[in-house]
Formats: C-alpha cells, structure tokens, sequence
C-alpha cells in the first residue's frame, strides 16, 4: 500500500509520509509505534476467511478432478485440466469468503490510519461487519469482488496446481512415496509459484478493497481493476506490482507446508486416499 500514486487525486500526496519502507522495517515499526499483537490484525477475519475459502476451494476442485474431467486409466491428470480445476476453485471459494476478506483487509489498514492522525473505523470484526453493511448493503461485502477472485484463480492455478501436478509426477516418475517427503516439496514449491503469481493481483485487490467510497459504494480512485493495474505501473512502475513479494513468499511457504501436511494427515487419519 505504500507509495501508492492514485492517492494524488484525492490531494492526500503531501499528508502521506511512509515512516517504513521494506518487510523488515515495516513491521519493526508496527511493533514499536502500535504494539507485538498488531503483527496479528485481523486475525479473526482471517480465520473467518480460511474456513469458507478453504473450504470450498478443496471441496470444488477434488470434485472438478474426480468427478467432471476424470482422471485417465493410469491416474494421469493432464496439466491443463489441473490449470482451469484450480482456478475455478479459487474462484468459487474467494467469491464466497469475500465479505471476511474485504474487513480483514480494512482492519489490518487500521493502523496505517492511526499513524495519518485519522480516526478509526472499527471497533472489533463485528462492528467491521455491520458498518460495511449499513454503509454499503449487501452489495457494499462484495466490494472488490473481481480483482479478489482474479487473484484467488491465480494463486490457486500456483498452489492447487503446482502441489497436485508436482506431487503426482514426484511418486509417478521417481522413487519417491506418497509420503510426508513428496507432500512437503510439493508444498513449497506450490507456495512459491502461488506468491510469483498472486503478488500483482494482490496488490490491485488490497488498493481496490482499501480505497475511499462515495455513499452510493462506488469507488474513489479506481474505476476497475484494470485502471488499478494501469495507475500503479504508470505512476510507481512495473515493479510496483512486486510490492510486499517476499513477505508475502515468507508467509505462503510455511502457510502451504502446513496446509497440505495437515490436510494429508487427516485424509489418512480419516481412511481416505491421498489427495
């Protein structure tokens, strides 16, 4: 979020004075000017997110490779199949958690808003809710909507994608078992194609989900997230798009390593096959 050029329409350039730049400094300087526990912002929204997102991207996308394109004869799942099962997952999912993520990505920008001399939105994950819908109605929980599932096909085409195919050739093609081995290299090579793949669209989602509204919920600074896209690579650079990488790898790696092992261990713990 920081540096963000499009703030220039609003007259809010000379008020933004970014006192952290960098994964290191940013969040030195969380601990220091708001507390440890900040580090944790929106952690319950988070939570409220995973089990919808989650949910319903395991639950479509084993059903898409099982059920709708089929395997072959010799369990061979074609990439291209894996590609569009995976982001149609993400899509489905993201599309439905929506609303959790648009007040995660509000509190977590609580903060930032503090050290501007603004005052505060919310009080808690509850409040976030009802103000968000008495603001904006049920339409104002989707706010985001299109670049937030365009960033859930992508990171899921990296993570479903990459850990289905990698795991699959690992225990077809070398001596490798379906074992906690094959599921932890799959994991991490899955977290990092993931964040390669989502830091540009998460980039344009957080932007868009986080700028300011009118009472009728139409968006201040972006008209789409395409005129996003074209506003940051115009007036902050390509790379821009990279904002935020490696915090973002450092927490899709050991987030993906611990999803997959635990989501393996309770297929097996509950009799049913490897995923």
């Amino acid at each position: 979020m920081q540096g963000e050029a499009a703030l220039a329409q609003l007259g809010e350039c000379a008020q933004q004075s970014a006192p952290y730049r960098g994964m290191v400094r940013t969040a030195l300087g969380i601990v220091q000017e708001e507390g440890f526990l900040k580090l944790w912002q929106g952690v319950t929204p988070a939570i409220y997110r995973h089990i919808v997102y989650s949910g319903g991207r395991m639950v479509t996308y084993e059903h898409l490779r099982e059920v709708v394109f089929g395997k072959s004869e010799d369990k061979h799942y074609p990439l291209w199949k894996s590609v569009i099962g995976g982001m149609l997952a993400g899509v489905i999912g993201q599309f439905l958690a929506n609303p959790t993520d648009l007040v995660k990505v509000q509190m977590q920008m609580e903060g930032r808003r503090k050290l501007e001399g603004k005052p505060l939105r919310f009080r808690g994950v509850h409040h976030a809710f009802a103000k968000i819908l008495a603001e904006g109605g049920i339409r104002g929980l989707w706010a985001g909507w299109i670049p937030n599932i365009q960033r859930a096909a992508l990171v899921n085409m990296g993570d479903l994608t990459t850990y289905d195919t990698v795991k699959h050739y690992l225990v077809l093609n070398t001596t490798l078992e379906d074992n906690i081995m094959t599921h932890g290299l799959s994991s991490f090579c899955s977290g990092l194609v993931a964040s390669i793949l989502g830091t540009p669209a998460d980039v344009i989602k957080s932007r868009i989900m986080n700028q300011p509204r009118d009472k009728q919920g139409r968006g201040l600074l972006y008209k789409s997230s395409t005129d996003c896209l074209i506003q940051a690579v115009q007036g902050e650079g390509f790379m821009s798009l990279y904002k935020g990488f490696l915090p973002s790898w450092l927490r899709m790696t050991p987030w993906s390593l611990v999803f997959w092992l635990t989501y393996e261990k309770i297929r097996e713990m509950s009799g049913v096959t490897p995923f």
